[in-house]
């Protein structure tokens, strides 16, 4: 929750969080007889899955190591629901946004067209850097992702999915 509360304030997470929230789930977990390499196991597909959308900025950096810290504390039978409950619910959190901004034919546009850029030119960019010049439009046009994995959590957590 701390993670959520600090991306929608700063625009950031903590990686102070993210520490601490390794420790615990890794000493919890050992505590509780998983050995290491099942914790392992569930925090390496979190990075391994996460980074790539990291590279081409469709994800920030917080939000991969936050997936990461938690498979500390979840198995991979229950790292996977919260991975695809947080895309769900952030996909419906993009479409309000989308809705109440009004400009949903323009980012449709852009995307289809940073996807044709890539196809042509063989080349992955960070999607969105152009954006970021103008922080108003960088603003309206992002989710605060954290926002979306708290939630999916709590729906695993609380037996929802």
């Amino acid at each position: 929750m701390l993670s959520a509360l600090a991306d929608l304030k700063t625009d950031r997470i903590p990686n102070g969080f993210i520490l601490l929230g390794m420790v615990i789930g890794i000493t919890g977990g050992i505590l509780s007889g998983r050995g290491l390499s099942d914790i392992l196991a569930s925090m390496l597909p979190a990075f391994l899955l996460m980074y790539p959308l990291y590279m081409i900025g469709a994800l920030g950096a917080g939000d991969v190591k936050l997936f990461v810290m938690i498979g500390s504390f979840q198995t991979v039978g229950d790292f996977f629901p919260i991975l695809m409950g947080a895309f769900v619910i952030g996909a419906g959190f993009s479409l309000i946004k989308l809705a109440v901004e009004k400009n949903g034919r323009e980012r449709f546009q852009y995307f289809f067209s940073y996807l044709c850029e890539v196809w042509r030119t063989g080349h992955w960019r960070i999607y969105g850097e152009d954006l970021k010049q103008d922080y108003h439009t960088y603003c309206k046009n992002k989710i605060h992702f954290a926002v979306p994995i708290l939630l999916s959590t709590v729906c695993r957590i609380g037996g929802l999915f």
